[in-house]
């Protein structure tokens, strides 16, 4: 009895559960902020060897869902600016949410504590190494594109080099100004940044934020304002003149194009490359 009850309890009991396959380079999240219905940020761990240079990009992901044919499993991965500073010790991504979007659909649901995929591969062209030294660095964003200069605006080098920086950040609402705007207030009162860089490093920036479709205190784009000499006029500062001035581009495809060719022919300025350090430079691999 006894032991035909020990073969029977033994063959109720429920198969083990099968290990989830882990996850390609994953890291944890440990914190994440909702901006608007379209955009958040996010931060999690960074990989004890990774070494990158603010204003670079990685691939960051999830695993995407089983091919219907072979059922395999395979990561859907996209290039991210990392928007946290190299000495940094978490990585800090900006995002926008795109309803159906294959990765942000799923990327806008993470937890802390969730994981995601990051290959500690980082490459980019918004990179101090690639510009020849100047007295003022510009940083032209667009949307979710402000998230390179986030890094670099917390990154020492960017206020060695220049004696000013200036950041513009044009959006369609107020509120997608937001993440911008309270990173530039928080460098003020940042103990560790005023030790690290020098005290009142944050005067040297000039925040110029505009508006294309709700009400603020400055409308219109940023190209617009160049083209009419209001921006300047606003900013205090002369017309780009490739003497002085560096800049560097982030945003949506016809923004980069429209200020790359306004740089060259209006400004007389050149793009420059990692290999050969010139004016100004684009971030090719961001969409916003």
């Amino acid at each position: 009895m006894n032991e035909m009850t020990t073969v029977t309890d033994t063959a109720t009991q429920p198969a083990p559960e099968k290990a989830k396959p882990a996850l390609p380079d994953a890291q944890t999240v440990t914190e994440v902020k909702h901006w608007t219905d379209k955009l958040f940020s996010f931060r999690v761990t960074r990989p004890a060897s990774l070494r990158f240079r603010s204003g670079e990009f990685v691939m960051i992901g999830l695993m995407n869902d089983p091919d219907p044919k072979t059922g395999k499993v395979k990561p859907l991965l996209r290039a991210y600016s990392i928007a946290s500073p190299a000495w940094d010790e978490e990585m800090e991504f900006y995002s926008i949410k795109v309803e159906d979007g294959p990765l942000t659909s799923r990327l806008q649901h993470i937890q802390p504590g969730d994981e995601i995929i990051l290959r500690p591969k980082p490459v980019g062209t918004l990179v101090h190494d690639a510009l020849l030294p100047g007295k003022r660095i510009w940083f032209f964003a667009t949307g979710t594109g402000f998230a390179p200069f986030a890094s670099l605006l917390r990154e020492p080098q960017t206020y060695e080099d220049y004696d000013e920086v200036i950041i513009t950040h044009t959006c369609r609402t107020v509120g997608e100004l937001q993440y911008g705007r309270e990173l530039i207030e928080s460098l003020k009162d940042d103990e560790l940044l005023n030790e690290l860089i020098g005290e009142g490093f944050w005067k040297k920036i000039k925040y110029y934020p505009t508006t294309t479709r709700e009400e603020s205190p400055k409308m219109g784009r940023i190209t617009d304002l160049m083209r009419s000499g209001e921006a300047f006029a606003d900013l205090g500062v002369p017309p780009l003149n490739p003497d002085t001035d560096r800049a560097m581009i982030c945003g949506n495809l016809a923004f980069n194009l429209e200020l790359k060719d306004l740089f060259e022919n209006t400004y007389g300025l050149e793009e420059g490359a990692n290999s050969k350090p010139l004016h100004f430079v684009v971030e090719k691999a961001f969409l916003d």
